[in-house]
């Protein structure tokens, strides 16, 4: 038969589309044609293709016209996701393996010129839309792609080093040959407990810690404000285990971003990311961008946290594409030719100085920036965004003799159960997390009562906030309620709740 169809996948955002690679093998003058909207890097695969079928042993047919068109045509395609399954379709046509064997498989790996097979990006993406769709076909990848879509639940995936190792389980009248180098990859995800970096290891800094707890058990987005050395970055990196443990859904969410982007490591199974893009990182390396569209640092957070350490550094455009995300906890990132989604529910942590020198308002070194500097330094921040930021929070410096006298401050593990126990206590009630809640819903659940109300009003009206903020300002009252096993929103909660959104010109640190 001089006509195959051999089944493969295309990364398009989060998402992988069914390709069909169809090869036609006619007389004629001896040509290699691949078409169908490919990039450079597929179209590189007649010579990887060619140069592995010889270099295995296997008949390359020089005498033939070979046509290779990858359906849909409109798709764009790229990486060298497609060689296997463009090898074997030559092999198909020729009839050097059986073709409809080929049936009810799906293939995709990076050949080397000796027939070795490659890992691919997106793996664990391909093996979830196969599990969405409800297919029942089962995946042929090489080794180090395999074991990642392997961890989707009842996924068959097939593990092959080498093109022969495929080859070997499709030649036409013989039963498939098990070896050395084809397997079937069953997921074996990390049991060990999460190991994250203990908030023991943080003297003193209790108001700030106290932030921390209120933001993990309210999914709240948090900026802390102070002075070099305060132990802001120490604070942030030790965040994402106050977070509950990850579902088996968020896992998978989070480990298929990671995929894509080429990140993803078993070791990290299950454990929430904590991202820190450096100060220089542009719009497009915080949101995703490119053609194709690829994830940027706000989707590699997802289920995770977002720290942006010196966040008046960061460029303007860069910061304000985050207001969106923030809100919806998802980016579309749109282009002339092709759109796509990518989630970014993420806990925003940021850091700053109050000056441009550092150190305003400490007992340690004295000040020398001027205030109009103070102004522009802090208005780098713009008040949209500074609105969409639950909590602000000082993180002034520890004198040394207390910072070396004071004992381990409380751990991880007992802060994390009272977060959890605050946020199990929101899913009860409403379903979703407090900084979750939009609308109506914010005036059914949050339960404030009458003096709490009052003196809620009269916050807003002095300190002039947006609506927004007082929504806000809600939300982190109700948490502090919920961490307080309170029925209903009280003063005190919304006292303390004010607090937290105090203005950065307001702040004497």
């Amino acid at each position: 038969m001089s006509l195959s169809l051999v089944q493969s996948r295309v990364l398009v955002g989060l998402q992988a589309a069914a390709v069909t690679v169809e090869v036609h093998l006619a007389n004629g003058l001896p040509a290699f044609t691949l078409v169908g909207l490919a990039d450079v890097e597929v179209k590189e695969a007649r010579e990887r293709v060619r140069s592995a079928l010889q270099n295995s042993g296997l008949e390359f047919p020089h005498n033939k016209r070979i046509t290779v068109n990858l359906a849909p045509a409109d798709l764009p395609k790229d990486s060298g996701r497609f060689d296997l399954p463009i090898a074997l379709g030559i092999l198909a046509a020729s009839g050097q393996v059986d073709a409809a064997r080929l049936a009810g498989w799906e293939f995709a790996g990076e050949l080397s010129l000796s027939g070795d097979l490659r890992p691919v990006r997106g793996a664990l993406a391909m093996s979830l839309a196969l599990h969405s769709a409800g297919g029942t076909a089962k995946l042929v990848l090489p080794a180090g792609s395999a074991e990642e879509a392997a961890l989707v639940p009842q996924a068959q995936v097939y593990r092959a080093n080498h093109l022969l190792d495929v080859v070997r389980q499709f030649l036409p009248g013989l039963e498939p040959e098990p070896g050395d180098g084809w397997s079937r990859v069953v997921a074996q995800p990390s049991t060990a407990a999460a190991n994250y970096p203990d908030l023991a290891d943080v003297k003193g800094q209790h108001s700030a810690k106290r932030a921390l707890e209120i933001a993990a058990a309210g999914g709240h987005g948090l900026l802390l404000l102070g002075p070099p050395g305060s132990g802001k970055s120490m604070l942030a990196q030790r965040f994402s285990g106050l977070l509950p443990p990850m579902t088996v859904e968020e896992a998978l969410e989070s480990a298929a971003i990671a995929s894509l982007a080429g990140r993803f490591s078993l070791q990290r199974w299950g454990l929430r990311p904590t991202c820190s893009p450096h100060h220089t990182a542009s719009a497009v390396a915080l949101v995703g961008g490119g053609s194709p569209p690829r994830p940027g640092e706000i989707s590699l957070a997802h289920n995770g946290v977002l720290f942006l350490d010196e966040m008046p550094e960061f460029p303007r455009a860069a910061l304000e594409a985050l207001r969106e995300p923030l809100e919806t906890g998802l980016i579309t990132i749109s282009r002339a030719a092709r759109r796509a989604e990518f989630p970014a529910r993420f806990q925003f942590v940021g850091a700053m100085n109050p000056c441009p020198c550092g150190w305003r308002g400490s007992t340690q070194k004295a000040c020398r920036c001027t205030p109009d500097q103070v102004a522009r330094y802090q208005g780098k921040l713009s008040g949209p965004l500074l609105d969409r930021i639950d909590l602000h929070v000082e993180v002034p410096t520890i004198p040394p003799e207390q910072l070396l006298n004071a004992p381990a401050g409380e751990s991880t593990g007992a802060i994390r159960q009272r977060c959890e126990a605050a946020r199990e206590r929101a899913m009860q009630r409403q379903g979703k997390t407090n900084q979750a809640l939009h609308g109506k819903e914010i005036d059914q659940h949050a339960g404030l009562d009458d003096a709490a109300l009052k003196f809620l009003n009269i916050a807003a009206a002095r300190l002039g906030w947006s609506s927004r903020s007082t929504h806000r300002a809600l939300k982190v009252a109700r948490t502090i309620a919920d961490l307080a096993g309170a029925a209903t929103t009280q003063v005190a909660h919304v006292a303390e709740a004010v607090q937290y959104r105090r203005a950065l010109g307001a702040s004497d640190v």
